[in-house]
């Protein structure tokens, strides 16, 4: 990929953030729900396509104190949330949905409420499965529900 190509899909990510190619995923539809004045933790959400087999491995943001990667599941009648330690897979060709109620980007100890119609800086850090190391920096827009109104019905 040339300097001039990246420079471009970087900008595209931060203006955008609606579909992003980066390195060797591709990111759609990012947001970050909003917040109230008191609340300390919220999550991040897009989905991410890998052309071959990654690994999303971490997470940072500037306005967060911890940022992690989360998976809230069913186990038996209990909904369970858990961060992933050692990432979340990225299947070749397979798109993997970050959405409420399931993978997430967990934001915790924010720094400032995050204000719908605002937008805030995300790093992804990925690994290939060379164990090369990557990373993507984003603006994602805050929001009360998903792009086209999806809230998935869970809140954090």
């Amino acid at each position: 990929m040339t300097s001039k190509l990246s420079a471009s899909l970087a900008l595209a990510a931060t203006l955008f953030c609606s579909h992003v190619l980066a390195q060797n995923v591709e990111i759609k539809d990012a947001w970050a729900r909003a917040t109230v004045q008191t609340q300390k933790a919220t999550g991040a959400f897009m989905t991410l396509t890998a052309k071959s087999d990654t690994t999303l491995v971490g997470v940072a943001s500037s306005v967060a104190g911890v940022a992690e990667i989360h998976e809230m599941k069913m186990e038996g009648d209990v909904m369970k949330m858990r961060a992933l330690p050692k990432g979340l897979a990225l299947p070749a060709g397979k798109a993997v949905a970050l959405k409420p109620g399931s993978f997430h980007l967990m934001l915790m100890d924010l720094k400032v409420p995050l204000q719908k119609d605002t937008t805030i800086p995300l790093t992804l850090r990925f690994k290939d499965a060379k164990g090369v190391e990557s990373t993507l920096d984003l603006k994602v827009p805050v929001s009360t529900s998903a792009p086209g109104g999806d809230a998935g019905g869970h809140k954090h």
